[in-house]
């Protein structure tokens, strides 16, 4: 029974705090969203430039191609 109890209280809990969320607008959210999308392309296009650079000088430094 106390462990019925327990997780009583703790969904309890869950759910009081869950109350006291300020959520984003969907406004925000869609700002957010946007914002994380094109940090994303932009990393992403960084990686892969500098992975094809290193590539490039690999290949003409170490392997004398």
């Amino acid at each position: 029974m106390k462990t019925q109890n327990q997780i009583k209280d703790f969904f309890g809990e869950v759910f009081a705090e869950m109350k006291r969320i300020t959520w984003p607008t969907r406004k925000e959210a869609l700002n957010f969203t946007f914002t994380v999308i094109v940090f994303i392309l932009l990393a992403s296009t960084f990686l892969g430039a500098s992975d094809v650079i290193i590539r490039e000088l690999l290949k003409k430094i170490v392997f004398n191609q």
